[in-house]
């Protein structure tokens, strides 16, 4: 069975485009977490297994992303 409104369109803007919806504009944002999450993992691992070179690297990308801007335990 369809939705009641599964016929209705997107609205466009002046541009031809539709808005992008509050998700997609927190895509971003979730994404770059996500990567920061995983870099985060790698460095500790590279920390417990004492190479250096990987930590070194691996804290220049986390830095790159703006560094993690949360407080730890939120």
């Amino acid at each position: 069975m369809a939705f009641s409104n599964s016929h209705r369109t997107a609205p466009v803007t002046a541009s031809g485009k539709a808005p992008a919806s509050p998700a997609c504009q927190n895509r971003g944002y979730a994404e770059g977490g996500h990567q920061l999450e995983k870099l985060e993992f790698a460095l500790a691992v590279a920390i417990t297994r004492g190479d250096q070179p990987r930590v070194a690297q691996l804290r220049d990308q986390i830095d790159a992303l703006g560094g993690n801007r949360e407080e730890p335990g939120t």
